[in-house]
């Protein structure tokens, strides 16, 4: 499993985004949960940019598959806690996304307590609408900090390659689909929702509301959300009727590409930008 993954890795995560992307647009196509108040003419080309320009800058800046080369690199040099220990490389794959899991968890909270932190993360949250395209509308200064942190952690865990790219490609996949503008039965929902993070959970997580803005912080498991207290099963208005984004940034002029890479640096009259993280 360790060679196929290792020699397929760019294969693997391109083909699973596609596939989920493709997949995510059809059912948001058949089965919508909220109508969209911009419309993907709009905001496609947008969200869908940001990743694009963010993947050609991480490919400029790092060498090709440099996660599953950080975590190569570390076995040749018996680097981290699972090249230290003897471990079944089953278990080490398993015990490695979780932990590695948990770190975007823990991430994803600092980026929304930290003020200079927030202003890059605030450009995902501005998105007036939610749907799977939110979930890699990203600045790209967010996403390289956020490889510079993984390699760290990859480094000291001495995560195996498999699980690298597993856990990368599970990220991906589950970041469209819980921020999936689709409707899940409740009851399938709760079935889920035990296990992994819903598009329903995680809508919460994108309200104008700061309470909940500052909840459910998680992307694959719901698990860390329960274990720390920031769990909230329902938005107080209603996935209909709740607002969707930040109290500030609300014009569609903000929404447009250049204004979006501009955001971080951008002050708005009476914004506290402490009051949310």
């Amino acid at each position: 499993m360790h060679e196929f993954v290792t020699l397929h890795e760019t294969a693997l995560r391109l083909g699973s985004f596609l596939a989920v992307g493709l997949a995510m647009a059809g059912w948001e196509v058949l089965a919508p949960r909220r109508p969209l108040s911009l419309g993907r003419a709009r905001r496609w080309p947008v969200n869908l940019g940001m990743v694009a320009l963010a993947t050609l800058l991480v490919r400029l800046l790092f060498p090709a598959a440099v996660l599953a080369a950080t975590a190569t690199w570390a076995q040749d040099q018996t680097i981290g806690l699972f090249n230290t220990i003897a471990i079944p490389g089953a278990l080490a794959i398993v015990l490695s996304i979780l932990a590695l899991d948990l770190l975007i968890y823990g991430q994803h909270v600092a980026f929304h307590h930290i003020p200079v932190l927030w202003r890059l993360h605030r450009v995902h949250h501005a998105d007036l609408d939610i749907d799977f395209t939110t979930g890699v509308r990203f600045h790209p200064v967010e996403i390289i900090l956020s490889i510079l942190i993984k390699m760290a952690a990859v480094t000291a865990l001495g995560a195996p390659v498999a699980a690298v790219v597993l856990f990368e490609v599970l990220l991906n996949a589950t970041a469209m689909f819980n921020h999936g503008n689709v409707r899940l039965a409740p009851i399938l929902d709760k079935v889920i929702r035990a296990i992994l993070v819903t598009p329903d959970m995680h809508r919460v997580h994108h309200s104008v509301i700061v309470p909940e803005t500052n909840s459910n912080f998680g992307f694959c498991l719901s698990l860390w959300d329960c274990v720390f207290g920031t769990y909230r099963a329902q938005p107080e208005a209603g996935h209909g009727a709740m607002t969707i984004g930040l109290p500030f940034f609300r014009d569609t002029a903000d929404q447009g590409f250049l204004k979006l890479l501009a955001n971080p640096f951008i002050e708005r009259v009476g914004e506290n930008d402490t009051k949310l993280p």
